[in-house]
């Protein structure tokens, strides 16, 4: 997992063919505007566009990918999201269809704020949406990129 700042977007590049071009989507796109729901990039990227209430912690559920690196960025607003290693937690049964791993047990939770970015790989798993005390409106873009 890495956690940081959109203008430091360029530092994560080299990590993956497809990160460049995953942050200049960002960029380029009208973040408040684009529509919420699926929208394809190209045949090994693709994003969701989310608008959802945060949710107390007790509601979450893990999750991890196989299929997938995430690049979640928070549009406005902000979240809790759980973190942990798979390994650390009980796996489900994998979903491929949906490349959804549910798990199950106890991690840390890290705060995404407006204007910062988190990579979720393969091993990483975690539980998105929680709130930061109140529950507030949110707005984030997931990537979803082929690994």
């Amino acid at each position: 997992m890495i956690i940081d700042r959109i203008k430091n977007a360029a530092l994560y590049y080299p990590l993956h063919p497809k990160f460049k071009q995953s942050f200049d989507y960002i960029a380029q796109i009208d973040i408040l505007t684009l529509p919420v729901g699926r929208h394809e990039i190209d045949n090994s990227m693709y994003v969701l566009v989310q608008e959802y209430t945060t949710k107390p912690k007790a509601e979450g559920k893990w999750e991890a990918h196989r299929r997938y690196i995430d690049l979640q960025y928070m549009v406005q607003s902000a979240e809790g999201m759980g973190y942990a290693n798979i390994h650390h937690l009980q796996q489900g049964e994998y979903i491929p269809e949906k490349d959804f791993l549910p798990l199950f047990g106890e991690g840390e939770q890290i705060a995404l704020r407006s204007g910062y970015f988190v990579l979720l790989f393969p091993e990483d798993a975690h539980m998105p949406s929680m709130a930061l005390g109140e529950s507030q409106p949110a707005r984030k873009i997931v990537i979803k990129i082929a690994v």
